[in-house]
């Protein structure tokens, strides 16, 4: 059994700000920093943080070199890495004093893929194998569907959430985790047991993973509705706490642990990315979190 994450590597621009930035206003920014990220890069360097061998199907660009470094130095498998000679993937966030973020996304290369080319990764993948999506890159609904045709187990975060999302069938998708804004955009509701009922009604064959910030998160299958509460910390950046989340979820059920045991992981993973600032560094390795634990 093989993953496979067919996602997004961005440069991420972060400007410490007092607040978030509103129109026609001009601000000082107190720092600026550049750091890998991308939902795509952020979760295969969480799985691979929590002991998964992952490969990672993409596209980089003219600044793309320091993202292929870091997929390295992660040991993740970067065969399926595809070269552009223009502009990639980056984006503009701001953080302000109370550690909410705000975020500006440039697609570049990551809105490139063709069809060929995903054809290409897919013929190395079989039935049974994971592939791990978000909607960060073009041609998503031609992936779920060819990976559907071979079997692979779909995972699919879709943030952000747009049109694009609509186009896909998502009753293909195994696991979909989603965090409260994207449950409220794809059902129309608020509440959280509200938006875990009518996701089940209209993917019936989906396992749900709601998150909810500092309010926890929903597991829900139709049958069992567990939840888990965060773990307390003090918050300094929560760009990749989703991503940290989704990356140590997966790969613990992966590994064969319980959904129970999976939620709490990933919980605690998440606490400990949100206490530290940028994205991929600050997501922790799988000797940190099970101290901790």
């Amino acid at each position: 059994m093989k993953v496979l994450n067919f996602g997004s590597l961005n440069v991420d621009y972060v400007y410490s700000v007092d607040h978030m930035i509103i129109g026609g206003e001009t601000q000082l920014a107190e720092k600026m920093e550049a750091f890998c990220g991308g939902k795509g890069l952020n979760q295969s360097v969480a799985l691979a943080r929590a002991g998964i061998t992952v490969y990672h199907a993409g596209i980089t660009g003219n600044d793309g070199d320091m993202l292929v470094e870091v997929c390295k130095e992660n040991k993740i498998d970067t065969s399926y890495l595809k070269y552009m000679p223009v502009k990639g993937g980056h984006t503009i966030i701001q953080v302000d004093k109370d550690a909410q973020n705000s975020i500006i996304l440039y697609g570049g290369t990551n809105q490139m893929l063709t069809r060929e080319f995903i054809d290409s990764v897919l013929s190395n993948f079989e039935k049974g194998d994971y592939i791990v999506l978000q909607n960060e890159v073009n041609l998503l609904d031609y992936i779920i569907e060819q990976a559907f045709e071979k079997g692979m187990k779909i995972v699919l975060n879709p943030a952000p959430y747009n049109e694009k999302i609509e186009e896909c069938d998502l009753r293909k998708v195994k696991t979909l985790i989603l965090n409260e804004i994207e449950g409220n955009q794809c059902t129309g509701e608020k509440e959280p047991e509200k938006i875990l009922h009518v996701l089940n009604q209209k993917y019936p064959e989906t396992e749900i993973v709601l998150t909810m910030g500092s309010d926890g998160a929903f597991y829900y299958d139709g049958v069992r509705r567990i939840f888990q509460s965060v773990f307390e910390t003090h918050a300094v950046d929560t760009t990749a706490a989703g991503d940290t989340f989704t990356g140590y979820y997966l790969a613990s059920v992966i590994k064969g642990q319980t959904v129970e045991d999976a939620l709490r992981i990933a919980a605690r993973a998440a606490a400990m990315a949100v206490s530290r600032a940028g994205a991929i560094p600050s997501i922790p390795v799988l000797e940190e979190v099970i101290r901790i634990l």
